[in-house]
């Protein structure tokens, strides 16, 4: 009698100290409750990257940014109110693109009407990446389901925790380690560059006061410093001149990344910095050499940071609105 209740007694300390741990996520998690969820996400991924191109590298933009904070619990979704500044408000969110915001947005609204309350933004956001990167010609991952929604966001300290371009090597790979990421994944990560594109003022340093010698980094190739010197000219007085991260395919993900870095074609300081580097350097060789291997690595690694501090069980919540709190004063 005494073994017995002294077990029993372990297992409820256990739930009340570890809430929902037993919880899984699975790839078929709304099979019963949502049916129509992976046909109602890629109806709403294909219309909008049809009608805005872009759509693809905003989302995969997002979804990292709103992982590498709180976790992935659509935290980055969050609007600030009277009660909160939230996370989107951080300096490093501030150029996040409307597309990856709106996809969601589009997602979750025919979601509630087929199936009110039962999906999670962050479970959106998450096969709404998967499903883009996808169908701009990357590789296919699965995506476990049943992330509840966060319910912390908050503007402070976010931009001293976040990876830069304009960071030492060393420093973002700290970062990376920081939450168990090899050098290796943290490489693969980087051939998101192969789509989407970047603001002057990420990389004008490198062409206009990159050293008291030299006013251009001598690693870009000439002809490409050239191209973007005059296109960042004005970029004081218009903030949203940009150039895309991959100069030779755009709009199509590929290992071209990497093999742009190997030209001096790479546009950031930060992934110019993996091509000279001895740590990464054989990585960016590895991708640029075999698109397959790169394509089996960024899944592998996209899979494994989409599970990063999920919230499960009374962790989060279900929002009705992904840009607020069911709690509004939270």
């Amino acid at each position: 009698m005494t073994f017995h209740f002294l077990y029993f007694h372990i297992f409820i300390v256990s739930l009340t100290l570890f809430p929902f741990t037993q919880s899984k996520l699975t790839t078929n998690y709304y099979q019963k409750s949502c049916p129509k969820f992976n046909e109602i996400i890629q109806n709403a991924v294909t219309d909008k990257q049809i009608s805005t191109p872009t759509t693809a590298a905003a989302t995969l933009r997002l979804f990292f940014h709103d992982c590498w904070i709180e976790g992935c619990d659509a935290s980055v979704l969050i609007a600030t109110n009277t009660f909160n500044k939230a996370e989107r408000d951080g300096d490093i969110n501030l150029s996040l693109a409307g597309d990856g915001f709106d996809i969601v947005t589009r997602a979750k609204t025919t979601l509630e009407l087929e199936c009110p309350g039962i999906v999670s933004c962050s479970d959106i956001l998450a096969t709404a990446t998967r499903d883009l990167v996808k169908m701009v010609g990357g590789p296919f991952y699965k995506v476990r389901l049943g992330r509840k929604d966060g319910l912390v966001s908050k503007y402070e300290g976010i931009d001293v925790s976040f990876p830069l371009p304009t960071m030492s090597l060393s420093k973002i790979i700290s970062y990376f380690t920081a939450k168990n990421f090899t050098i290796q994944e943290m490489v693969a990560l980087s051939g998101a560059h192969t789509i989407g594109f970047s603001h002057c003022k990420e990389f004008s340093d490198r062409l206009f006061h990159f050293s008291k010698t030299k006013e251009t980094d001598p690693t870009f190739h000439p002809e490409y410093a050239k191209g973007l010197r005059d296109l960042c000219a004005n970029y004081t007085k218009d903030p949203s001149m940009a150039a895309f991260n991959d100069v030779m395919t755009p709009g199509k993900f590929d290992n071209m990344y990497y093999l742009n870095l190997q030209r001096g074609l790479g546009l950031l300081s930060s992934d110019a910095a993996l091509w000279v580097d001895e740590r990464t350097k054989p990585f960016v060789k590895m991708y640029a050499a075999n698109q397959t291997k790169f394509f089996e690595d960024f899944a592998r690694a996209m899979e494994k940071i989409s599970l990063y501090k999920v919230k499960t069980g009374n962790q989060g919540e279900v929002r009705h609105r992904c840009d607020s709190f069911n709690d509004l004063k939270t």
